[in-house]
């Protein structure tokens, strides 16, 4: 049976979620992932307030329109979520995925008076020159207007290291972002754990940075299989995501 793209999308966003709850990156029952299902990438999935990421069904995620106000009268709908992920999905179409997490290694980055991820080993140097960094932390994102302010930071890039707060992943599909939301973690693990050892970091020239990110830029397919094995492995442990 061919599945509808909003049914494959409700499928694959919950496997995300279930992933990242397996793999110790979730923050309680807070955080959230967003996947566009409309052309014009407006009406979006997302998962439903408090409910922890480990037990989202595909049933479970909204269905929300980024021009309907009334979204936010919703008992489901977290206002931090609707103003982040609402002006992503309003104001930049190309965005169909969108991943804000908090992760131990990647927000201890984030805190540091001058936030980066020099190009140190592979997982680093795929972030050599990509990603934006905001440095306005000013409490919980729950107005439009921060919304609207933290869309405006991306740029050309496809991610946000947040200061003092964690990060946003955003992407063309669900299986790509997942697999680059993980593998920046990743790589604030081993930048974190090389510091913590005080000695010189050997930071990689521009050039083999450079490349090495164009690289990791060209297999997509890599990322797309690390998801796909994931979300076999989280259907085959309970099903009921499939619901």
């Amino acid at each position: 049976m061919t599945l509808s793209i909003e049914q494959q999308t409700r499928i694959d966003l919950a496997a995300s979620l279930r992933i990242i709850a397996h793999l110790g990156m979730h923050e309680a029952v807070a955080n959230h992932f967003s996947a566009a299902v409309s052309e014009d990438g407006k009406k979006f999935l997302i998962n439903p307030k408090w409910k922890h990421f480990s037990q989202v069904r595909a049933s479970d995620l909204l269905l929300l329109d980024a021009d309907d106000p009334s979204t936010t009268e919703h008992p489901d709908v977290d206002a931090t979520a609707w103003s982040i992920h609402g002006q992503l999905h309003q104001n930049l179409p190309h965005v169909r995925v969108a991943m804000h997490l908090h992760p131990i290694y990647t927000t201890a980055v984030s805190t540091m008076k001058n936030p980066h991820i020099p190009p140190i080993d592979q997982n680093t140097a795929r972030y050599f020159n990509r990603v934006s960094i905001d440095t306005m932390f000013g409490g919980m994102a729950d107005t439009t207007e921060e919304g609207a302010r933290l869309c405006s930071l991306l740029k050309d890039n496809s991610r946000l290291l947040m200061g003092n707060h964690g990060v946003m992943v955003t992407g063309t599909d669900i299986g790509v972002a997942f697999d680059d939301i993980w593998t920046l973690e990743r790589a604030c693990q081993i930048l974190v754990t090389a510091w913590s050892t005080g000695q010189p970091l050997n930071v990689l020239s521009n050039e083999v940075a450079e490349k090495t990110a164009k690289d990791w830029e060209g297999i997509e397919d890599f990322s797309r299989k690390h998801f796909e094995e994931m979300k076999a492995l989280m259907i085959a442990q309970d099903p009921t995501l499939l619901d």
